[in-house]
């Protein structure tokens, strides 16, 4: 009752336009190492995890939706292949992370946290968004190096205060439609500046990541739940955007100092 009268207190202190996602920013989860086993990386390891179980579900099952956005076929999926992706993350679970350098590391993450969620939502059939699932980032849905985890603690106790790179927002795919897209392949250690290069510019320049409308610019609300991460003000995070937006989202881009609002769509990211 407290957090919810402090929030409510908020709400009238901000204006109109800016309250709900100022809101949403306080409640969203924070950045903070979940467990210290999870610290220690080898920089000078080689060592490279065989995610290739992973992209052959992916090549079979993502593909591209009318609008631009990756869907996954996941009425589709054989119980063949459903028994090959919980093998898949039973690998990854014997995993010693420690023993990878820190790209290894970030691509092992965001590959264990794309493969539950999509492990997640094929345990659940039936359901129109992930939201309809009870607690899906607060469940633990994999065990690493002895540790039951949860989708948060993954995202926010782990591959957040590891990397402390605000392109990482663009890696994990939450099954939604709002969210960036569930790579057709796996990431790499070795690929991963790229991979991450390529997954920024894709969202930043598709409508549900920016969207510029009679001169309003209207932004994902992953902008607003993790700004800091972009950045310590409005400036830092347009200046983040404008790095990965194309010559016309850039030029429309010009001059603006905050968004208008905020939108964020959370229907499954379904091909059927």
């Amino acid at each position: 009752m407290k957090r919810f009268l402090a929030a409510l207190a908020l709400t009238f202190a901000l204006p109109a336009a800016a309250a709900p996602i100022a809101i949403e920013r306080q409640f969203a989860p924070k950045s903070a190492l979940v467990d210290a086993r999870f610290e220690a990386s080898d920089e000078a390891s080689n060592a490279a995890v065989d995610h290739e179980a992973w992209g052959r579900f992916l090549e079979a099952y993502v593909v591209a939706g009318p609008t631009g956005i990756n869907l996954v076929r996941y009425k589709a999926v054989t119980r063949d292949d459903k028994a090959a992706l919980a093998a898949y993350i039973a690998s990854l679970e014997a995993t010693d992370t420690s023993a990878l350098a820190r790209k290894e590391q970030l691509a092992f993450w965001f590959n264990l946290y794309n493969a539950a969620t999509v492990k997640l939502i094929l345990d659940h059939p039936g359901i129109a968004s992930i939201q309809d699932i009870k607690k899906p980032w607060d469940t633990a849905v994999t065990t690493v190096k002895g540790r039951a985890l949860t989708l948060n603690e993954i995202e926010h106790g782990i591959i957040r205060p590891l990397a402390k790179d605000a392109r990482i927002h663009y890696a994990v795919n939450c099954a939604s439609m709002g969210c960036p897209d569930l790579a057709r392949a796996p990431f790499t250690g070795a690929g991963l500046g790229a991979q991450l290069d390529a997954a920024a510019r894709s969202y930043v320049n598709h409508p549900r990541g920016v969207s510029v409308a009679k001169g309003k610019v209207t932004l994902s609300k992953i902008y607003g739940w993790y700004r800091d991460d972009f950045g310590k003000d409005d400036a830092a995070l347009f200046d983040h955007i404008r790095q990965y937006a194309a010559p016309a989202l850039a030029e429309s881009l010009k001059g603006v100092k905050k968004a208008a609002g905020y939108e964020y769509d959370w229907a499954l990211n379904a091909a059927e």
